[in-house]
């Protein structure tokens, strides 16, 4: 399937524009009003990368911070879940903020009261972040009872940790941006031309993020385990890594088709055939992760075979990440933005490493029942779950962000050390820490027992604590990295005025 993909007919040379077609861009009220997503999504960067020194931290000091009693108010399982928590909250905020900044972008049609929704938006999220970490800490420190952990609190479950209520309240705001998304697009819809097929898989993408969320509200209190986690997958796997991939294709596509160094009709098709690949192995490998939770012998037999394909489509996304890196070089004005191309092309290496190469190294039946639990998990974790999907909303929050700023407000300086150092960062935390940590857990594992891997006794030692200290320079070069990201983002502003202000 690689080589025939490898061995297609490259794309026609197409007449590009002499200038940026987004240079004088007219910004509406609403994408205005998206600028503050993005900001908060960079603030949200930083507030994650504390929880995760902090826990990070605890495996080696036990429930101390450098001598600080820092467990007594925020124990390990606060900061875990908030380190995961607030990651898909900042990813999922820039991907919501993309969509609402492009849907007026591609209809060229400003709705009546489409900044009002935003706004309205904006605060319901704010709110839900809140309000679910609160709760959190609260479920934690047992000042909740168990029916109001449940309902406001920590429910006990890996990415969907928020509670019922909040939940529910996330379901309803996917909703209200699917709405406002649909009515900013719906015009284009009218005189689309070439664009209707691309048109039409982003809005089935669309839907599909806003409403496979409801996935996460199928089970009860007191549901049995092995249908809780049926659920909670179809969130984690199929929400998450299926919907918001193709989403995302399609949104990265319709950009390089409004600057013009794509004919709409070959980004459509490219899309769709991503789509298609992606979905295909994705959607029955989903169950993977339900080995060994009630499912039928024949269940793991297909499961296993095509999470094994999942490594397929994303290595077929390496190519389509150099079609856009050459596009990006084809006229010196598409050079504005390369820094977000960049991104992009970090997403298919991280894909076809962190996703594809760690997924697979965790995914077959006899491996995930040595290693689930232990630190290949997380090597798995970090370099899929940020490597591709944060360095996909980083590269979508950027695009926007170079579509509305002033030329003056961007540094080159502060953009290639963000780059560099993140994702340098991010290979060293990986490779050198977390990856050896795994791999000598599982040997202990198939040795000794599972339980002795995961045991304080083996941890303890002065080799496993050697190679967990070894985590320190890779987090510092990535954690100096987001804050620099994290100043230029805050630095934009909105380069035209609004008409008529």
């Amino acid at each position: 399937m690689v080589w025939w993909y490898a061995s297609q007919a490259r794309e026609t040379p197409l007449e590009r524009p002499a200038a940026d077609p987004l240079r004088k861009l007219e910004l509406t009220p609403s994408q205005r009003a998206t600028l503050k997503y993005f900001w908060v999504a960079a603030l949200l960067i930083l507030a994650q990368i504390v929880a995760g020194v902090v826990t990070a931290h605890y495996g080696v000091e036990g429930d101390g911070f450098y001598g600080i009693p820092l467990s007594k108010w925020l124990p390990y399982s606060v900061t875990r879940t908030w380190h995961i928590q607030l990651g898909i909250f900042w990813i999922a905020t820039s991907w919501l903020a993309a969509g609402l900044f492009i849907g007026p972008l591609i209809s060229g049609h400003e709705p009546r009261h489409q900044k009002l929704g935003v706004n309205a938006l904006f605060l319901a999220l704010l709110a839900i972040v809140a309000g679910s970490l609160a709760g959190e800490w609260l479920s934690i420190h047992n000042r909740l009872t168990d029916r109001q952990a449940f309902l406001w609190g920590h429910q006990g479950y890996e990415y969907v940790d928020l509670g019922r209520i909040w939940q529910v309240l996330l379901l309803a705001g996917l909703l209200l941006w699917l709405v406002l998304v649909i009515r900013a697009v719906k015009p284009a819809l009218r005189t689309a031309g070439d664009q209707k097929p691309l048109l039409t898989i982003f809005l089935m993408s669309a839907g599909a993020i806003g409403l496979f969320y409801g996935a996460g509200i199928m089970w009860g209190q007191h549901s049995h385990l092995s249908m809780v986690e049926y659920w909670r997958w179809w969130v984690v796997h199929l929400w998450v890594e299926g919907f918001f991939e193709v989403f995302a294709t399609a949104v990265i596509a319709f950009f390089f088709a409004r600057l013009g160094l794509v004919r709409a009709k070959l980004a459509a098709e490219a899309a769709l055939l991503s789509a298609t690949i992606y979905l295909a192995g994705g959607i029955i490998g989903t169950c993977h992760h339900l080995y060994f939770t009630g499912t039928p012998t024949v269940a793991l037999a297909w499961d296993s075979v095509f999470s094994a394909l999942e490594v397929v489509p994303l290595t077929m996304l390496a190519y389509g990440a150099l079609d856009d890196l050459r596009r990006g070089q084809a006229t010196e004005w598409a050079r504005r933005y390369r820094w977000p191309i960049h991104y992009f092309v970090a997403v298919a290496f991280w894909n076809m490493l962190g996703a594809g190469l760690f997924g697979f190294m965790i995914n077959p039946p006899i491996a995930l029942y040595f290693m689930q639990g232990l630190n290949t998990t997380p090597v798995h974790g970090h370099a899929a779950l940020f490597g591709v999907y944060g360095m996909l909303g980083i590269g979508l929050m950027l695009v926007c962000l170079r579509a509305m700023s002033r030329e003056e407000e961007w540094s080159e300086r502060a953009m290639r050390f963000a780059f560099w150092a993140m994702n340098g960062g991010l290979f060293a935390m990986t490779v050198f820490s977390l990856l050896p940590v795994g791999l000598l857990q599982t040997c202990a594992s198939v040795s000794q027992s599972y339980w002795y891997a995961r045991s304080m006794e083996f941890l303890q030692t002065p080799w496993m604590q050697a190679l967990r200290w070894m985590r320190a320079p890779g987090d510092t070069l990535f954690a100096v990295g987001a804050v620099a990201l994290v100043w230029f983002v805050l630095r934009v502003r909105p380069a035209h005025s609004e008409p008529g202000a």
